[in-house]
């Protein structure tokens, strides 16, 4: 007997999305160049606020300029690139974006300002959630966990 029926093909066994997740060492080698870039835009503003004294300084925050310069700064910065290009521009350079890791589309504005947060409580426990990305097996960091998101290579 003949089998009348056959299973319909589903969008899902084709893997519409097929994604390269961005590994540890190429996520690194962008955080190495966003660093380079921010320190080069805040250390010369902070300079100028506070003179050679800035460098000469053991305190944590000089004043609110500091603050501004140091820690808000940098966060509008991150925010403005990963909301507009889902990237900064170390990962730009690296062709690598930020996506929602369940549609794989644009992640939300909450998602990211999650993911950005996240990057604390990744740093405090020994950098436990960076080093995470080498070991998952969708290569996301805590942050990334937390907000939903993965990072992918994009082209």
């Amino acid at each position: 007997m003949t089998d009348i029926y056959t299973t319909p093909e589903s969008d899902l066994a084709s893997n519409k999305h097929e994604v390269t997740y961005a590994g540890f060492w190429i996520r690194a080698a962008a955080s190495i160049i966003d660093s380079i870039w921010i320190i080069a835009v805040t250390l010369p503003l902070a300079w100028m606020v506070y003179g050679p004294s800035y460098f000469e300084s053991t305190d944590f925050v000089m004043g609110y300029a500091d603050f501004f310069i140091s820690y808000v700064l940098p966060f509008v910065i991150v925010m403005v690139f990963w909301v507009y290009k889902s990237a900064t521009p170390g990962k730009m350079a690296l062709r690598l974006k930020i996506v929602d890791a369940d549609s794989f589309e644009k992640a939300s504005t909450t998602k990211l300002l999650i993911r950005y947060f996240g990057y604390f409580p990744s740093l405090i426990v020994l950098s436990l959630g960076f080093f995470w990305v080498a070991w998952d097996k969708r290569k996301q960091g805590w942050h990334d966990k937390f907000a939903n998101t993965v990072v992918i290579k994009n082209g």
